[in-house]
């Protein structure tokens, strides 16, 4: 290994927090799966959500769905009325890493994530550890997204960040191709117990 990391990128949902809009929608149906799959799979569905996080308002999605479904308007509307029932929580083995990494004082420790701007907010509420990052990039605040090469290089100019000396943690692998690509580091978390060996296989200490 010819470089020494310095910087550390988490992704938050799927990393950090578990976020699903299926918690929130098994409510509203009662458990169908069936419901709840077709809902989120033709009407409220991740293409949709993901404009929110490159910056188009609430609004203008919600306007947009409903003209399509008039008769699904209030569901449409409890997507992000009840934003915040679709969390489970923080993943607390890997709050635990991340504080752990911060506390040792080696590293620099950003996040980079895609969330909507109206509902960052909300978010540093309902997580008070967002406020332990070094910097963060919010994708709807900045109006572009992962896996577009434009904000990983605004992270990376914002906080002078060397691509070479940095890991990159995300649990969609899209992300981490496209970390590849700038060379920073990519590591695609698929579970707490091999992330945890991926950074002791990379000598990091913490």
């Amino acid at each position: 290994m010819n470089y020494k990391i310095d910087t550390i990128i988490f992704d938050l949902g799927g990393v950090l927090v578990d976020w699903k809009p299926e918690y929130l929608y098994r409510k509203i149906f009662n458990g169908n799966e069936k419901k709840v799959k077709w809902f989120l799979e033709t009407v409220c569905t991740n293409a949709w959500n993901a404009e929110q996080d490159g910056g188009r308002t609430i609004e203008e999605a919600e306007n947009i769905k409903i003209a399509e479904f008039p008769e699904h308007e209030d569901l449409i509307r409890l997507f992000y009325k009840q934003w915040h029932q679709m969390f489970s929580g923080p993943i607390e083995e890997n709050v635990a890493l991340f504080k752990a990494l911060k506390a040792s004082g080696n590293y620099k420790i950003y996040a980079l994530t895609n969330w909507s701007a109206e509902k960052w907010d909300m978010a540093l509420e309902l997580f008070p550890f967002f406020h332990y990052f070094d910097g963060v990039v919010v994708s709807g605040q900045e109006k572009m997204r992962k896996p577009s090469p434009e904000i990983y290089n605004l992270l990376i100019d914002k906080f002078a960040i060397n691509p070479e000396n940095a890991i990159f943690i995300d649990d969609n692998e899209e992300n981490i191709i496209a970390a590849n690509a700038l060379k920073i580091h990519g590591i695609h978390y698929k579970s707490p117990l091999k992330l945890l060996n991926e950074l002791h296989t990379r000598k990091l200490t913490f």
